[in-house]
C-alpha cells in the first residue's frame, strides 16, 4: 500500500513539515505533502534502518557462535575415535588372550598323551622278536608288511595326578585371567527406560539397580519405566558414564522430510488480539469483519479461539480472537507463539486490568511486536492519558512518549480509528518483511478442534509453512488422517491453503488438543507410524509419572491425613475449552480439598461418561454440551449430576462452592457473658459457691466456662450449679448476683468467669 507525506503525518502524529524535514536529514529530498513514501524512506522515519555497524556486531556474534558450535565439535569427535581406539585395542586383547589359552591347553594335552621315551632296538633285538621261521630270512626273503604299534598301557594314578596338577599350573600361568579392576561403560540413556533394560546395559544385576533407586526414594520394579534424568543418575551411582540419547526418531525424520524447501514469499501478518475481559476485543474484530460475531457468544466472552481474514484495503491481514478470562490464560500463551502481531485492548474507561498485564508477559515472552488499541474512546470522561501511563508502568511505551509501541484510540461501537488501526498493521507488517516458503509440505498449528455433527472432527489449522491440500495425509498431535476438505472462516470450500491462511480440516481420526503442531507426510503408513511412536511415548511418560508420585501420595497421606476431594467429569464442545476448563479447576485445589478431574472430553455427554463418573462418584459438567436420552436414563438411575453450562466463570463458581462445602467448618467462640467472683462460700451438700454479679452479658448454666485470674486463663470447663438465691435456674443476665459452683476447680475472690458458646461456620474458598 503506498503512502504519502500527507497520510504519514496522520498516522504518525507529525506535521507534514517535520516528516519532510526528517527525509531531508537522511539525504531525501523534493518531497511535498502529495509526494509518495517508499518502504525504505518509511523505515528511515521509523528510525528501523539501522547502521551498518549493527549488522557486523550481528555477524561478530554469529561467527563467534559458529567457532563455539565448530570446537565442540572438534572436540566431540575427537572423543568418539578415542574410544573406537580403546575399544578396537580392548578386542584384539581379548583375541590373542583367547588365541594363548587355547595354544597352552593343546599343549598340555600333548604333554598327558606323551609316553617316556624307549632306547633304540638294536638289530640283535629285532632279530630275536621275529618268530622263528623269519629269524634267518635275509634281506633276500619276502617283505614284510609294516603295521604301527597301538599301545594299551595305562599310566599310574600318581603319574596322571602329576600331569593333571602340572597342566593346571600352566593354564593359571599362561592363560586368560578375568580382570580385577571394574569396567567403566559410556551408557546411552534414552528419554524412558525401563529398570531391566538399564541394568542390562551396564552389565550388572537388576537388584543393584534397584537398591540404587530405593536409595533415592523412586519405589519401582524391573519391568517399571523411568526417566532420563533419573536413568543418568543411576548410571552415575553405579560408576558409569550416562549419556542422553540423541538418535534420531522416527518423529524426527517425518519432521526433517516434511520440511517446506525453496524461495520465500511475502504472507499476509498474523494478528492475535488480546486483553481485558469485556474490553471489546470481539466487538472490535466484529465491527472489522461487518459480521455479528459477538451475539453468537454467552456472556458476551469468546469462549473459543476463532481466526478470521479481512481485507485492509488492499492487503490481507489474519486475524486471532483469543478469550479474555483468566481461565483461558493458556490459550493466550498458544496464540502468542504463533502470531506476528498483537493488538492489546484496552478499555478507555477500565485502564490495565489483571489479563491486560498477562497478555503483555505473554508478547514479551513471545517477542511479539504490540500495538495498542485504546478502546470506548466514545465514552464520556475517559483519560487515554492515564490508559498511556497505566501501560508505561508495565512496559509498553507508546512513540510520542518516547518509546517503540504504536498506541491508536479507537471505538468498536462507532468505528472511530478503526482504519487508522488497519493502516497501522498494515505498516507494522510492512516494515517487518514477513516472509514464508510456499512450496512444498505444509506445517503449521492447531488453533482448535471439535466434535460437529454431520460433519465429525473439525480441526481449525493456521498453515505457517507450505501449501495444504486437499488429499494430503497430515499429523496433528496424537491424530492423522487424509484432508477431505478444506473450509475457510467464510465457509468458503477450498483447494488449497497458502501461510498464514486459517482453514477448518475435516479427516483427521480424532480430535487433537489447541496448540498441537500439524505436519504434512508421504504416505498414510508413515503418519500411523509416527502417531503410533508418540502414544508410546506418551504413555511411557504418563506410566512413568504416575509410578514416581505413587510414593509421593502415600508419604503425604502418612503426613496429611485424609482429604476430601471433589471428583468431576468434564465434556465440552470444544478441545481448547476442555483444556482450559482442567487447568482453572485443577489450579482451585488446596491442601484440604482437591479437584480430581476423572476424564475430560470433546463431544455430547454419553451413558459411558454417567457410568464413569458413577463408579468414580463424580460429577458431570456440561460446557456448551447436552446429554443424551440413555445417559439421562442412566444419570437418573444411578444418581449421577449433570450440570450445564455456558459461561466458564460460571461452572468455576459453582465448583467453588461445592468445595466449601468440604471444607471442615470454621470454629468461633463468641462471649456471652462475665461475672465478677464476689465472695466464695463453703457448703458441705454443694462445696464451694462462688457469690458473683453478672457484669456483661449472660451467664447459662449449659455452655462452657473459663476462669480468669487477672486476665489470664487459669481454668476451662462448666458450671457445676447455677442458682439465684435458693433456686436452681438456666441463666442469670447482666447486673444480677447468683452463686456458681464450678466443678473440679477452687475460684477465689476477684476472679472472673467467662461464659462462651462456640459457633461453626462453613468455609469457603
Amino acid at each position: 500500500m503506498a503512502h504519502t507525506v500527507q497520510s504519514l503525518s496522520k498516522l504518525l502524529k507529525k506535521s507534514e513539515a517535520q516528516i519532510i524535514a526528517s527525509l531531508a536529514d537522511a539525504g531525501v529530498t523534493g518531497k511535498t505533502a502529495a509526494s509518495d513514501v517508499s518502504a525504505v524512506e518509511i523505515q528511515i522515519l521509523r528510525g528501523s534502518k539501522k547502521p551498518a555497524a549493527k549488522i557486523s556486531v550481528t555477524d561478530t556474534k554469529q561467527s563467534e557462535a559458529a567457532k563455539v558450535a565448530l570446537e565442540a565439535g572438534q572436540v566431540a569427535e575427537e572423543k568418539l575415535l578415542e574410544q573406537d581406539a580403546k575399544r578396537k585395542q580392548m578386542t584384539e586383547q581379548q583375541k590373542q588372550d583367547a588365541q594363548n589359552l587355547k595354544q597352552q591347553q593343546e599343549q598340555a594335552k600333548l604333554e598327558v598323551k606323551k609316553e617316556p621315551a624307549k632306547p633304540a632296538e638294536t638289530d640283535a633285538d629285532k632279530q630275536r622278536k621275529k618268530p622263528k621261521r623269519l629269524r634267518n630270512a635275509g634281506d633276500g626273503g619276502r617283505e614284510q608288511l609294516h603295521v604301527a604299534k597301538k599301545t594299551n598301557r595305562k599310566l599310574k594314578k600318581k603319574d596322571r595326578t602329576r600331569l593333571s596338577q602340572k597342566a593346571q599350573e600352566d593354564q593359571a600361568q599362561h592363560g586368560f585371567q578375568k580382570p580385577t579392576e571394574k569396567v567403566v561403560r559410556e551408557i546411552a540413556v534414552p528419554e524412558n527406560i525401563k529398570v531391566g533394560d538399564l541394568a542390562q546395559k551396564m552389565a550388572t544385576k537388576v537388584g543393584e539397580v534397584l537398591k540404587v533407586l530405593m536409595g533415592m526414594g523412586v519405589m519401582v520394579t524391573l519391568n517399571d519405566v523411568i526417566d532420563q534424568d533419573t536413568a543418568l543418575i543411576v548410571v552415575e551411582e553405579m560408576g558409569h558414564t550416562g549419556v542422553a540419547s540423541v538418535d534420531a526418531t522416527i518423529e524426527d525424520v517425518a519432521i526433517e522430510r516434511s520440511t517446506a524447501t525453496g524461495d520465500a514469499i511475502p504472507r499476509p501478518p498474523v494478528v492475535t488480539v488480546m486483553g481485558h475481559v469485556d474490553h471489546g476485543k470481539t466487538s472490535l474484530l466484529d465491527y472489522i469483519r461487518k459480521e455479528k460475531v459477538v451475539n453468537g457468544e454467552a456472556g458476551g466472552i469468546t469462549q473459543h479461539i476463532g481466526a478470521y481474514q479481512v481485507q485492509a484495503n488492499d492487503k490481507t491481514i489474519t486475524f486471532i480472537d483469543t478469550p479474555g478470562h483468566a481461565a483461558f490464560a493458556k490459550m493466550r500463551s498458544r496464540g502468542a507463539n504463533i502470531t506476528d502481531i498483537i493488538v492489546l485492548v484496552v478499555a478507555a474507561d477500565d485502564g490495565v486490568m489483571p489479563q491486560t498485564i498477562e497478555s503483555i508477559e505473554h508478547a514479551k515472552a513471545a517477542g511479539v511486536t504490540i500495538i495498542v488499541a485504546i478502546n470506548k474512546i466514545d465514552k464520556d470522561g475517559v483519560d487515554i492519558d492515564k490508559v498511556r501511563q497505566g501501560l508505561s508502568a508495565h512496559g509498553v511505551v507508546a512513540e510520542d512518549w518516547g518509546g517503540d509501541v504504536l498506541m491508536v484510540g479507537v471505538s468498536a461501537h462507532t468505528g472511530e480509528g478503526v482504519d487508522d488501526l488497519l493502516e497501522a498493521i498494515a505498516l507494522t507488517a510492512e516494515v517487518a518483511e514477513l516472509s514464508a516458503v510456499a512450496e512444498g509440505s505444509a506445517q503449521g498449528s492447531v488453533l482448535e478442534a471439535r466434535l460437529e455433527k454431520g460433519l465429525g472432527k473439525v480441526t481449525t489449522v493456521l498453515v505457517q509453512s507450505g501449501t495444504l491440500k486437499k488429499g494430503d495425509i497430515i499429523i496433528a498431535g496424537l491424530e492423522y488422517g487424509k484432508v477431505k476438505q478444506l473450509v475457510d472462516d467464510k465457509d468458503k470450500i477450498l483447494s488449497e491453503a497458502l501461510p498464514s491462511t486459517p482453514v477448518e480440516v475435516l479427516g483427521l481420526s480424532g480430535v487433537p488438543d489447541s496448540g498441537d503442531e500439524f505436519l504434512v507426510v508421504e504416505t498414510e503408513r508413515k503418519a500411523r507410524e509416527v502417531v503410533d511412536f508418540r502414544r508410546a511415548r506418551n504413555r511411557e511418560a504418563a506410566l512413568q509419572k504416575q509410578q514416581a508420585s505413587k510414593m509421593d501420595n502415600f508419604l503425604q497421606k502418612m503426613e496429611e491425613g485424609d482429604v476430601s476431594t471433589v471428583n468431576v467429569l468434564i465434556k465440552s464442545d470444544v478441545r481448547g475449552s476442555a483444556q482450559a476448563l482442567v487447568g482453572a479447576l485443577e489450579d482451585l485445589s488446596t491442601d484440604e480439598v482437591r479437584v480430581n478431574v476423572v476424564s475430560s472430553g470433546v463431544g455430547g455427554i454419553n451413558n459411558a461418561d454417567v457410568t464413569l463418573a458413577a463408579t468414580s462418584g463424580a460429577l458431570v459438567l456440561g460446557f456448551n454440551v447436552r446429554a443424551d436420552s440413555m445417559a439421562r436414563k442412566t444419570a437418573d438411575s444411578e444418581g449421577v449430576n449433570i450440570e450445564y453450562y455456558s459461561i466458564i466463570y460460571n461452572l468455576i463458581d459453582d465448583v467453588k462452592a461445592i468445595m466449601g462445602g468440604l471444607l471442615s467448618p470454621e470454629l468461633s467462640e463468641n462471649i456471652i457473658g462475665i461475672a465478677n467472683v464476689k465472695e466464695v462460700f463453703k457448703s458441705q451438700k454443694l462445696g464451694d459457691i462462688a457469690g458473683c454479679m453478672v457484669e456483661e452479658g449472660v451467664v447459662k448454666k449449659s455452655l462452657p466456662i473459663r476462669v480468669l485470674r487477672d486476665s489470664v486463663v487459669v481454668f476451662e470447663g462448666e458450671l457445676d450449679s447455677l442458682r439465684r438465691f435458693k433456686d436452681d435456674v438456666q441463666e442469670v443476665k447482666s447486673g444480677t448476683e447468683c452463686g456458681i459452683g464450678v466443678a473440679d476447680y477452687d475460684v477465689e475472690v476477684g476472679d472472673k468467669i467467662e461464659v462462651f458458646e462456640r459457633i461453626e461456620k462453613a468455609r469457603t474458598l
